[in-house]
């Protein structure tokens, strides 16, 4: 009987790139820069990949925090019995990158979203918020006029 050896797939440079936005929107809850621009240029600009390798993230970032507002009422509506400042801060930031292209990324299907968000929650959460995360998801995604598996040009 031969063992399969199961060689490790690399992560996308689109999961590589939503790391690095959940770990700016997590320390940008703690550290909030003067001058959204600089502090991206400036954390963007120390990364190992450099800046150019991380466009998407900081496509992300911007359009997460430039609807904040509009998603951490999202996140309150649908966490039911849930103070939302009890919320664990990196699960905040995963939720508030999920729902951002939920929302405003029509170019990049739902379930995307919401497995990448899963993933996420994997590499830097416990295993209780996997169900947390998901829950919220799976109910925003519920109300969306378009397809869960297909990006809407």
């Amino acid at each position: 009987m031969t063992e399969e050896i199961k060689k490790e797939k690399a992560p996308s440079r689109r999961h590589l790139n939503r790391v690095s936005a959940i770990q700016y929107l997590y320390s940008y809850e703690f550290n909030k820069p003067e001058n959204l621009m600089d502090g991206l240029r400036c954390y963007f600009e120390e990364q190992e990949q450099g800046r150019e390798f991380h466009a998407f993230s900081e496509e992300l970032v911007n359009g997460t925090i430039e609807h904040i507002e509009e998603i951490d009422e999202k996140i309150r509506s649908h966490a039911a019995n849930w103070d939302f400042k009890r919320i664990a801060k990196v699960d905040l930031a995963i939720l508030r990158l999920a729902i951002y292209e939920l929302l405003y990324r029509n170019d990049i299907p739902p379930i995307v979203s919401i497995n990448e968000a899963i993933d996420l929650s994997k590499e830097f959460s416990a295993e209780d918020s996997r169900r947390f995360i998901n829950g919220i998801l799976d109910k925003i995604c519920s109300s969306l006029k378009r397809p869960s598996r297909e990006a809407k040009v």
